[in-house]
Order: structure tokens, then C-alpha cells, then sequence
């Protein structure tokens, strides 16, 4: 009889996050149950808590999570561009492709909602700030183009997640 390779806590860890972020991106923080991600991630309750110690601490390796894909995003998609312009204009294109993921981009929705907590308060902050000094190494932008990119970016997320792409689109208004 074969037996199965026993995966690594780590990628366990992995796992674990990718179905948290799937329910959490769904039912925010303080509605999801740990059973449902357990469930979800195919391992015990125990294993579940075991892993992160609490909901609050697997919440905010999610967060951790998505604010890495978006780095990783922005980094890759400005690689291949040469002025400023054209690499923010690569960064937006990407991140609103990316903003096809209803889970992600409903997972970043819940992490600001969440952020009554002052601890995920920080975390949001910290993984914003982190988006910001990304875009800026890699850009070479100025601080104006900078911040009408955040500025769009986070009016995307809105039109987004309401299923609204037009109110995206400045050519509607």
C-alpha cells in the first residue's frame, strides 16, 4: 500500500492561508469560524490553531499574504518598462487584471474593514506603507503620479468590488 508524502508545516501554513483567505474574503474577520477554514484546508480544528494560534494571527498572515502579491506584481510588471510613466502604467494595468481575483480583492476590503482592531490597524498600515516604498523603488515616479496611482488604485478596488467597472473609468464621469 503507498503511503502519501507528509507535507511540512510550512506548506501546510500555505494551505491554510489560501483557504482562510477564501472564507475570510467572504465573511471579514469577526465573521468567519476557524471551523469552516479547518474545514476548508482539510486538517483538524487543533492542527488549525496549532499552526497560527489564533484567528486574529491567521487573519493577518492573509494580510501579509495578499500585500506580498501585490508587491510581487507590482515589481514583475514594471520590470520590462523604461520611464516612470510607462511602469506605473504597467503596475495598473497588472493590479486591475489582479482585481479579477474576487477573493483577493474582497480579502483587502475585509482587512481595511477589520481595521477598528488596532493591531490590524497597524498591520493594514504597515502593508500599505509597503505598497508605497515598492512603488516608489520601482517606479522612479514622482510623488504626485504616486499618489494618483494609489489614489486610482483604491478607486478601482471600490468600482470593483461593487461590481461597478465604469465608476473606474474616467471617461463615465
Amino acid at each position: 500500500m503507498a503511503t502519501g508524502t507528509r507535507k511540512t508545516a510550512e506548506q501546510r501554513r500555505t494551505e491554510v492561508i489560501a483557504a482562510a483567505l477564501s472564507e475570510f474574503a467572504i465573511t471579514g474577520l469577526h465573521g468567519t469560524s476557524t471551523e469552516a477554514i479547518a474545514r476548508r484546508a482539510g486538517i483538524s480544528h487543533a492542527y488549525l490553531f496549532r499552526l497560527f494560534g489564533t484567528k486574529k494571527n491567521l487573519f493577518i498572515a492573509v494580510a501579509g499574504s495578499c500585500f506580498e502579491r501585490i508587491r510581487t506584481l507590482f515589481e514583475n510588471a514594471a520590470a520590462g518598462a523604461e520611464t516612470p510613466e510607462e511602469r506605473l502604467e504597467a503596475m495598473g494595468h497588472a493590479y486591475i487584471e489582479m482585481l479579477g481575483d474576487r477573493e483577493l480583492l474582497l480579502a483587502q476590503m475585509q482587512l481595511y474593514a477589520a481595521c477598528a482592531d488596532p493591531e490590524i490597524r497597524a498591520i493594514a498600515r504597515t502593508g500599505y506603507n509597503g505598497l508605497r516604498a515598492e512603488v516608489t523603488r520601482v517606479s522612479g515616479a514622482s510623488a504626485a503620479e504616486r499618489y494618483e496611482f494609489f489614489a486610482v488604485g483604491m478607486l478601482c478596488n471600490v468600482a470593483a468590488s461593487m461590481d461597478f467597472p465604469e465608476l473606474g473609468d474616467p471617461t463615465t464621469w
